[in-house]
This record gives C-alpha cells, sequence and structure tokens, in this order.
C-alpha cells in the first residue's frame, strides 16, 4: 500500500505545488504603469523644484509646497478604489449570470481569453445520456425513448422485439444493472438520477428490458469491485448469486474492454473475437455522435446543448477558439464537434497521440486541433502549457482531483459547480453554477465589458490629474499666482473625480464586445490612442481651467473667487467630458446617450450638490478658501464644459472616419 506522496492525492498535491500560477495581464499592466507613473511625477516635481529655487529664485519652502501640490495635482489617488470597484461590479454581473469568480483579478482577464477548452459531457452536452445502440455480435438493437424514464422499447432491423425474447439482450441488462454504482428512482418530479449520467442511462436500459433494479441486486448482490480510474479505464464487479456461483461484469472505454476479449459471443454461441469486426461496427455509430461504452457495445446520444452551440457561434465571432477536451471515442467526439461548429472543417487528435510527441511537437499542432479525444486530466496540463507557450491566454475547464494542476496552470481555471470536486473549486478562478459552457462565454463578455469600463475610467480621471498638474506646472514656469491649491487638489482627486469616475463601472457591454478579437495581453495600458485622447482634453481643460482663472483675475475679482471659478469650470469640463467617455470612439449623442447609464447622472447629480457645497457653505469656505460665485460666471463655466463635450465628439468622429478609410 503507498503513502504519501506515492498515492494517487500525494502525487496530485506534488504536481499542484510544481504548477506554476500566473499573473493576471492587468497585475502586471498596472504594476508597470505604476513604476512609469510614480518615476515621471517625482522626476517632474524635483525639476520644479529645481526650476523654482534656482531660476525664479523662489524660497525652498514655497517651492517645496508648490511640488508637493504638483505630486497631488498628478497622482490619480482615486484609481485603485476605481479599478476594485469596477471588478467588483463585474463579479456581481458574472453570479448573475452563473459564473462565480473566485478572485477578483480573474474578471478582468477573462477578457482576454483567446482559447476555451471545455469538456464535453455535461458542459458543452446536455449530460442526458440515453442508450440508443445495442450492438452485439450478430446485429443491433435500436433502443426508443430518452430520458432517465423507462418508456420505450427494442427493435431490430426496424421490427419490435420483446426482450425477453432476447437472451443476449437480457445477459446484458444484468451486466448494465450490476455493474453499476448509480440509483434511479421514481418521484413525483418524474425519474431521479444518484450518481454518474453515463451509469443513470444503463439503469434505463436494464429498466427497458424488464429488470427490477431492487430485486436482481438482492439476487445477485456484489462481492468486489475495481472502480473505474482514467489509468484502467474499465470498471468490474465481481457478483454472486446465493449457489456459489461467481459472476464478473465489466464495463469500460470500448478499446480497452476489447482488448481484454478473445472470445465474443452471439445467438448460435462464443466464437473467436473477431476485432475487425468490431472496430467497423463501432466507428459507423460513433460516426453518428454516439458516445461508446463496452458491455456489448452501447451507443450512448448526449446532444449539444442549443445554447452551447450558439456560445459557440458567439465565440468564434469573438476572435476565440474553442477546443473540446473528452474522454469519448475520437469518430464520437468529432460528430461532436461538427456538431458544436468548432471550426469550418474541425480536427482531432487522441490522448494516445499526445503521449507520443514532445512539448516541442505539440506546441507546433496544439492550434490546428480542435478536439482532444481519450484525452486524461494530465493531458490537459499539457495542452495549456502549450498553448501559453504560443502566447494564448487560456480558460481550461475541469471538474475533478485530477484536473486541479490543470486549473491551477491555466490563466483562467474553471470548475464545474454541480459535478465539480472541491479540489477542483479551490485551483479553479471561476465556477460555473450551472456547469453551462454558454456561462463561460458570458463571462467571457462580462470581463472584456470590464476591462473596457477600466479603460474609460482611466482615460477619464488622468485628464483630471493632468488638467490640475498643467495649471500648477505653467503657474511656476510664468511665475504667476497658482490658480489651484494642494487642499483644493486633493478636493477634485478624492471627491469630483471619483464621484464621476465610479459611474463608468455601471456600464453595461457595448454592442461590438463579442465581435473583436481578444485584446493583446503585452498591450500596454495606456495605448496610443489613449495617450493621444488624454493629453488632447487635458489641453483643453487646462486652457479653460487656467484661462477663467485669469481672466476673473484681470476682472479684480479676490484671489479665493478666482480659484473658485476655475476649479468649477475644471469640474464643468469633467462633468462635461464624462458623457463623451460612456464611448471611446463611438458618438455620445441623443437621448439615449445621455441617458443610457443611470449611475452617470445619479453621479453628477451628487457632485453638483457636493459642487455647491464647496462652493457656498460657509464652513467648506473656510476649509478650501473658496467663495461664492455670481450667475454669469457659471454661465461662463457652463459654457466651457459644452465646448469640452462638443470638441471631443468631433475629435471621436475625425478619428471614425480615419479608421475607415485606412481599412
Amino acid at each position: 500500500t503507498a503513502t504519501g506522496t506515492a498515492t494517487e492525492l500525494g502525487r496530485i498535491s506534488t504536481l499542484l505545488s510544481t504548477v506554476e500560477k500566473l499573473t493576471t495581464p492587468l497585475l502586471k499592466q498596472m504594476s508597470l504603469f505604476g513604476q512609469w507613473l510614480a518615476g515621471v511625477i517625482l522626476l517632474l516635481s524635483a525639476l520644479i523644484f529645481g526650476f523654482g529655487v534656482w531660476v525664479r529664485d523662489y524660497p525652498m519652502s514655497d517651492m517645496f509646497l508648490a511640488a508637493v501640490g504638483l505630486a497631488v495635482a498628478a497622482i490619480p489617488e482615486g484609481l485603485t478604489a476605481i479599478m476594485t470597484v469596477t471588478l467588483a461590479i463585474g463579479v456581481t454581473r458574472m453570479a448573475h449570470r452563473h459564473a462565480i469568480i473566485r478572485r477578483l483579478p480573474a474578471v478582468e482577464t477573462l477578457g482576454a481569453v483567446s482559447v476555451i477548452c471545455s469538456d464535453k459531457t455535461g458542459t458543452l452536452t446536455r449530460n442526458e445520456m440515453t442508450v440508443q445502440t445495442v450492438i452485439d455480435t450478430d446485429a443491433s438493437f435500436e433502443v426508443s425513448g430518452s430520458g432517465y424514464a423507462p418508456e420505450g422499447g427494442f427493435a431490430r432491423a426496424g421490427e419490435q422485439v420483446g426482450p425477453e425474447s432476447q437472451p443476449l439482450l437480457q445477459e446484458l441488462a444484468h451486466a448494465a444493472l450490476l455493474c453499476n454504482d448509480a440509483d434511479l428512482r421514481e418521484t413525483g418530479d418524474g425519474w431521479q438520477l444518484t450518481g454518474d449520467p453515463t451509469e443513470g442511462a444503463l439503469l434505463t436500459l436494464a429498466l427497458k428490458a424488464g429488470l427490477d433494479l431492487r430485486r436482481t441486486r438482492e439476487a445477485l448482490p456484489r462481492t468486489d469491485v475495481i472502480p473505474f480510474e482514467s489509468e484502467h479505464r474499465f470498471m468490474a464487479t465481481l457478483n454472486h448469486d446465493h449457489a456459489g456461483h461467481g459472476y464478473l461484469y465489466l464495463k469500460g472505454a470500448p478499446e480497452r474492454v476489447l482488448s481484454l476479449c478473445a472470445m465474443q459471443r452471439g445467438a448460435d454461441g462464443d466464437s473467436a473475437f473477431d476485432p475487425e469486426h468490431w472496430h467497423a461496427r463501432m466507428e459507423a455509430a460513433a460516426s453518428q455522435g454516439m458516445r461508446l461504452l463496452a458491455l456489448a457495445v452501447l451507443g450512448l446520444a448526449d446532444p449539444p446543448r442549443e445554447e452551447a452551440i450558439r456560445a459557440v457561434a458567439d465565440c468564434r465571432a469573438a476572435g476565440i477558439k474553442v477546443k473540446m477536451i473528452t474522454g469519448d471515442h475520437a469518430a464520437t467526439a468529432l460528430a461532436i464537434g461538427k456538431q458544436l461548429g468548432l471550426d469550418e472543417s474541425v480536427s482531432a487528435m487522441t490522448g494516445a497521440e499526445i503521449e507520443t510527441f514532445d512539448d516541442a511537437r505539440l506546441r507546433e499542432v496544439v492550434n490546428e486541433v480542435d478536439v482532444f479525444a481519450r484525452a486524461s486530466p494530465e493531458h490537459k496540463l499539457r495542452l495549456v502549457e502549450a498553448l501559453q507557450s504560443l502566447g494564448e491566454v487560456t480558460a481550461m475547464t475541469g471538474d475533478g482531483v485530477n484536473d486541479a494542476p490543470a486549473l491551477r496552470r491555466a490563466d483562467i481555471g474553471v470548475a464545474m459547480g454541480k459535478k465539480g470536486t472541491e479540489a477542483a473549486k479551490e485551483a479553479a478562478e471561476m465556477v460555473l453554477a450551472d456547469d453551462n459552457f454558454a456561462s463561460i462565454a458570458h463571462a467571457v463578455e462580462e470581463g472584456r465589458t470590464v476591462y473596457g469600463n477600466l479603460k474609460k475610467a482611466i482615460i477619464f480621471i488622468l485628464p483630471t490629474n493632468a488638467a490640475q498638474a498643467g495649471m500648477v506646472l505653467i503657474a511656476i514656469l510664468l511665475g504667476i499666482t497658482l490658480p489651484i491649491t494642494p487642499v483644493q487638489i486633493l478636493w477634485v482627486n478624492m471627491v469630483s473625480a471619483v464621484t464621476l469616475a465610479l459611474a463608468l463601472a455601471f456600464e453595461r457591454p457595448e454592442a461590438e464586445a463579442m465581435r473583436q478579437p481578444p485584446r493583446n495581453p503585452s498591450e500596454p495600458l495606456l495605448t496610443r490612442f489613449m495617450l493621444w485622447r488624454i493629453v488632447f482634453v487635458t489641453v483643453f481643460l487646462v486652457a479653460g481651467s487656467l484661462g477663467l482663472f485669469l481672466w476673473e483675475l484681470e476682472r479684480g475679482v479676490p484671489l479665493d473667487v478666482a480659484r473658485t471659478a476655475a476649479i468649477n469650470a475644471l469640474v464643468m469640463g469633467e462633468i462635461f467630458y464624462l458623457f463623451n467617455c460612456r464611448r471611446l470612439t463611438a458618438p455620445v449623442v441623443g437621448w439615449s446617450g445621455l441617458t443610457g447609464n443611470r449611475a452617470v447622472l445619479i453621479a453628477i447629480g451628487i457632485l453638483v450638490v457636493l459642487q455647491g457645497l464647496f462652493t457656498y457653505l460657509p464652513g467648506l469656505q473656510t476649509l478650501f478658501a473658496t467663495a461664492a460665485l455670481d450667475l454669469a460666471t457659471w454661465g461662463r463655466i457652463l459654457v466651457f464644459g459644452a465646448i469640452v463635450y462638443s470638441v471631443v465628439e468631433i475629435e471621436k468622429a475625425v478619428i471614425r472616419r480615419h479608421r475607415a478609410a485606412s481599412r
């Protein structure tokens, strides 16, 4: 008897400990972005401090405060909170669509998935097994009925036959019932299965053949059993009849069971085993999408889910490759793969072939194969590693203890909520509450939405920070009074900008979300387009806010009034720019564009109240050095906001026209 690491569980535990868990694309990007941003801000603050002290001859204490103000203005303090809230909202939405996220960053990783490796039974198919064909030595029986209800009968060559008149069929029915760990009971809600669906289909076959489950098991009780394992791919039981006679029943993968056979039984008795005869008939059944099981040879149908067929089509439209992994016969798996529409020309490979390939050869072929048949959990791990070595962001499904290493290694491990083991769920990032492939496709759509909303939040909040820093920077370079103080900067960063940016986390999926290819995980967080938009909007916010500040000073108003006008101009620019950010390049016009996200309207309403208090409440006026504004000033501020909105919409139109012309 093996102990410790020599046991199967010990081997899996050792394998788990050696599997490296990859970090998510977002965490990589945020880490790099944070380092880059911190370096730029510190360098700029140091340069401005030196410029003020040695070029402008300002006191060091004043320049220290100015440099701190610049750093505070440039750092997006609320970005971490916005990212966390956006991911959390994504988790909630996915839960409503039967995908339970166990690790928060996995939400965004789903949006980058380029390959989904899915189990077949119960995930892509209905997991409602029904024996439809019984193949014996001489001919075949067609079995009618569907589901677990024992309704239906047997036919041979189109003619109905009574099961009691078929000795071979009765022997087979006894094997189906006795070499079986499942249980089937009739309840008020119909026939309920406890156990494996395949074994449930065998019990239904036995009932159709006229056997009574309880009485047959009492008449031929089990003495010993060899449980089914993926290594030997069969189950065997030893039963006795209370009269000293023993019976050995065996079922399993056809090629494995047939390899153990030396004789075959027909209506005329036993004869020498003819492997070519059996393989030809098995191929014919498997090509119809039937799952094969050897007692005789049984053809079990488990049709694809309709919603899985649609989800596979959606994934292909989104540039995501779907690969099916199953323990079934290759011909069966290939037929199901064609029904699912995995590719224009579906190809298959067996686990035996995988074992003959080294890692380099597997990398060459893995992307060309759609179906992996007779695959084991160990093969899953090799497939994940091969796909990742090609730069694919891979999702892998699994439910057994042996699947845990592959689930842990995958970028997104997906465990089954209904039939999955606790080990599989612990190793996975996501658990499917309904064990349905369509839920994975829905989760990918939500993942893309989350990443898109994060980009919208970033492209919204960074111009605000850059505009404040720009105002401070220009004031120091020109030697004029600072248009905004450090404490006012904190108000804009932590209250105004965060309040508005959080609303973008509630944006719904865009119509094109699942019509675009997966993003490149190595793509920087700030693309060239985003950098352009940030600079473009920053220039307008700085020009408007600083310009209004100088305008008010020229009018002879007090400094606190001019600063209050500048701050409110900046915030008004943010409010109008928020509408622009609902779509990065698509137009945001009309009633639906302006009112399509209730969270945006609520955030604007809250911010208007807060800015009113900031401007007119005596306590806050004292704290932030603000002052009341007249209606004329508010009019100029409102016009500036409308200009920001209009200019960005025009810029979007130019970008759309340019992209259309370059295609």
